[in-house]
């Protein structure tokens, strides 16, 4: 779906709902980069493949769903990219990983390499899950 409003670059928007597999990462890492190639963003590719598969992941083994959405809103200044998950335990954050740790750099990762990033919790009052999100920014249009 593409939306455009008055004053702003149109946005294409994406979502995928997926299964919380040991898979999921590398599926919703080609899709954002499928997105953001349909958009000419080439030069985001590999930063958005890292930053998708660390916060998926993140779903994939710190939680208990049964599936995930991936999202993105995609213009030609760059992307947000989303992923929710229906989890209201927790807050995602940085954590310091030890030297000999194979994960725990993720969100360290997303807070260096995006130009922005956050949680929110969905469904109101009673959350009914969270959203970890990112931008990235093209260098220039297109890129």
């Amino acid at each position: 779906m593409t939306v455009t409003a008055p004053g702003r670059p149109a946005t294409a928007v994406y979502r995928l709902t997926e299964p919380a597999l040991p898979t999921t990462p590398g599926v919703a890492r080609d899709a954002v980069a499928a997105w953001l190639c349909a958009a000419g963003h080439h030069g985001l590719l590999d930063t958005a493949r890292t930053l998708v598969s660390d916060v998926v992941t993140n779903v994939v083994v710190h939680t208990r769903v049964p599936h995930l959405w991936v999202g993105a809103a995609v213009t030609r200044l760059g992307a947000v990219v989303s992923v929710w998950d229906g989890d209201q335990r927790g807050v995602p954050r940085p954590r310091q990983a030890a030297e000999d740790d194979t994960g725990g750099r993720g969100l360290f990762l997303v807070e260096a390499l995006s130009h922005a990033w956050g949680v929110s919790w969905t469904g109101g009052a009673e959350p009914a899950g969270k959203r970890v999100w990112f931008e990235l920014r093209a260098s220039r249009e297109g890129t």
